[in-house]
């Protein structure tokens, strides 16, 4: 399978790359500004690779009386889901300012827009690319839009089955656009460790022959850590200054400290993860030696004495021939006079 890499911002993405990580600080601001510049300075200084916003108008989203009843996870709001969505929206007139000082600090800046206008406005900062969350992997005609602007699309897939993630694919490949990534998702926050269908990445990479990753809403990062292992080239993890604080996404997302660790550990990983070519690495050069069996003699033997079982033997360490000679070297004869506890070589056969 030969899957080309994508480029987001001055980074390759793909099999052979570095990870790419991406800070989802989702509506984690709490409508303040200096808040929203402080955690993408608190991304960068973690190693994320990009800072995330979304971007949508409550209006053009949610229907009001459509969520009079909460569902099981905003029962958990004490606000309406109509007010929760109001106090989460990403001011539009920021998008200059952010991705301003976003390039100043070194990190990528993108949104998920939620409509065509926030589309337009990621087009017009020349964002790096664009994330299609999983609630919008049905609603084709936002997807042939973003298509069309030949961006980088992260296309989240929770809560999908695998005929609507290939339609979502035709729609967005119908615009002449490939660069493609999908992600794993669980569209439940927290989502349990149990749901994280991990296995599934190598079945989008199989049947789409595109580049995975996961926008992991678990708590920790053993499913992220996990995704990197199974070749996931993003990583999305939430992102704030304290799960503590108010708001809908804070309680799952990680803190500075915790999402640094994460960062320090898939680094770790991607060099644990090796080349996949096995050879003798140079730390096992001596291990090998004293780790494995040559052919010793175990008493004296004569120039022209038969090899037997009685004095020669297979044991650490492996100088001279390797143990399995051994069998071969049964019923030879001597060459030399050896000495007992002689390493055999092919000068002495």
């Amino acid at each position: 399978m030969n899957i080309k890499p994508i480029k987001i911002g001055k980074k390759f993405i793909g099999t052979g790359h570095p990870c790419y990580i991406v800070a989802e600080i989702g509506s984690n601001f709490n409508g303040n500004l200096s808040l929203a510049k402080k955690l993408i300075k608190l991304a960068k200084k973690c190693g994320a690779d990009a800072a995330k916003f979304q971007v949508f108008t409550t209006e053009n989203l949610i229907s009001r009386k459509g969520f009079e009843q909460k569902n099981a996870f905003q029962k958990k709001w004490k606000k309406s889901v109509w007010d929760v969505y109001k106090n989460a929206e990403f001011p539009r007139d920021w998008h200059t300012e952010l991705n301003s000082y976003s390039k100043k600090l070194g990190i990528d800046f993108f949104t998920s827009p939620w409509d065509f206008d926030a589309v337009d406005s990621l087009v017009k900062l020349k964002a790096p690319a664009i994330k299609i969350g999983s609630g919008d992997i049905t609603y084709l005609k936002i997807l042939k839009y973003i298509g069309s602007k030949n961006l980088p699309i992260l296309l989240a897939t929770g809560a999908s089955t695998l005929e609507e993630i290939s339609i979502a694919v035709k729609t967005i490949k119908s615009t002449g656009n490939n660069k493609i990534i999908l992600m794993q998702s669980v569209t439940q926050y927290p989502s349990k460790i149990s749901d994280a269908n991990l296995k599934v990445l190598q079945t989008l990479k199989n049947k789409f022959n595109l580049n995975v990753g996961y926008s992991d809403h678990s708590l920790g990062s053993l499913v992220s850590l996990s995704s990197v292992a199974l070749g996931a080239c993003i990583i999305e993890k939430h992102f704030t200054l304290d799960p503590n604080m108010p708001g809908p996404d804070h309680p799952h997302s990680m803190s500075p400290d915790s999402f640094e660790s994460m960062v320090k550990e898939i680094r770790i990983l991607e060099n644990a993860l090796g080349t996949g070519i096995k050879k003798v690495e140079i730390s096992e050069k001596q291990t090998r030696i004293i780790q494995r069996r040559g052919i010793w003699s175990i008493k004296p033997i004569n120039k022209g004495e038969k090899f037997t079982y009685k004095n020669i033997r297979c044991i650490r360490p492996d100088k001279g021939l390797s143990s399995s000679h051994y069998e071969k070297l049964i019923g030879r004869t001597s060459k030399h006079n050896l000495s007992e506890f002689q390493p055999l070589t092919k000068k002495d056969l």
